[in-house]
């Protein structure tokens, strides 16, 4: 998600996005000297031989291959603020809903989902991260959370987001920052009241505030559209993997930002109840930034032990 990870076990490096070069020694391979003919038993043995190895579970392509060439394809020609195309999105999202916790190595019964895993004075517990693949145009990682844990509010700058419910039962508040003609016109006479002492703090609006519980759909959220402020609560055990295109980068100004909220009354100002009265049936609230690392983010980093990633 962008932050600071307490390292609990090794993590994988980072690693650029490459297609290695076709193995000289395969079967196909046009560096390989053809053979004399044989008689046409020989052929047909050697032929079906070929062919249960061909077909054995090691040659497959293992569903978190297939969302990883599917993300290379999807993310190819992104970048900060790039929106793939409807078929691509529709493509990477078909990849995800038939996702299940087998096909990353996990289940509900190892440690990090544990509701004793953590610590004992109350605070939020450990969430584990799990890190697939990451590359300039795309990040695949895996959030295992215990019974409690939370992900505060954060935010996506620039990024197109596919998260995938792989099990349990999590609730997600989003938000998006106001953009309406109608609305922005109120929300500048209120702001600039106390905008020179709280630059820091916008208006938003509410996006979702619900459950959701596996199995689901992916859910989608947008640079400017769909959520992109977010919130993970876990209210059962549950794991969740995200693909980011592009992925979160400090030098390049994809920096993850966290958010207190807080309701319109907070901020009293002239003119605060016509805001009051137009927006809050909507569903509103106030944003402000807070640090980079917030007392209740508990993350550490662990080692992925899936099926791979990539070659």
């Amino acid at each position: 998600m962008g932050f600071e990870m307490k390292q609990e076990k090794d993590v994988l490096s980072k690693d650029q996005c490459k297609v290695k070069s076709p193995n000289p020694n395969s079967v196909n391979s046009p560096h390989i000297k053809k053979k004399k003919k044989k008689k046409d038993k020989d052929k047909t043995k050697k032929r079906g031989m070929r062919r249960k190895r061909s077909d054995s579970p090691a040659d497959e392509i293992t569903p978190v291959r297939r969302l990883f060439d599917t993300c290379k394809e999807v993310f190819s020609s992104g970048g900060p603020g790039v929106i793939p195309s409807e078929d691509k999105i529709q493509q990477l999202r078909d990849i995800l809903d038939n996702m299940k916790p087998g096909d990353v190595g996990l289940a509900p019964t190892m440690p990090y989902f544990r509701p004793d895993y953590g610590p004992e004075d109350g605070s939020s517990p450990p969430i584990t991260y799990l890190h697939l693949h990451q590359c300039e145009q795309f990040s695949i990682g895996i959030f295992c959370l215990p019974p409690s844990g939370v992900i505060p509010l954060h935010n996506h700058p620039g990024m197109t987001v596919f998260s995938k419910l792989l099990f349990g039962t999590m609730h997600i508040k989003s938000y998006d920052w106001v953009a309406d003609a109608p609305i922005q016109d109120i929300y500048r006479l209120v702001i600039s009241q106390f905008a020179v002492r709280d630059p820091k703090t916008r208006l938003a609006k509410l996006k979702m505030n619900s459950a959701l519980t596996a199995p689901c759909n992916a859910s989608i959220l947008y640079p400017e559209d769909g959520g992109n402020m977010h919130r993970f609560t876990a209210i059962t055990a549950c794991a969740v993997l995200d693909v980011l295109g592009p992925p979160y980068c400090n030098p390049e100004g994809r920096h993850c930002t966290y958010f207190l909220e807080f309701p319109l009354d907070n901020f009293s100002s002239e003119g605060g109840d016509v805001l009051r009265g137009e927006v809050e049936k909507e569903g509103h609230a106030w944003l402000q930034e807070r640090g980079d690392n917030p007392e209740d983010l508990n993350v550490v980093g662990a080692l992925y032990t899936g099926p791979k990633v990539e070659d």
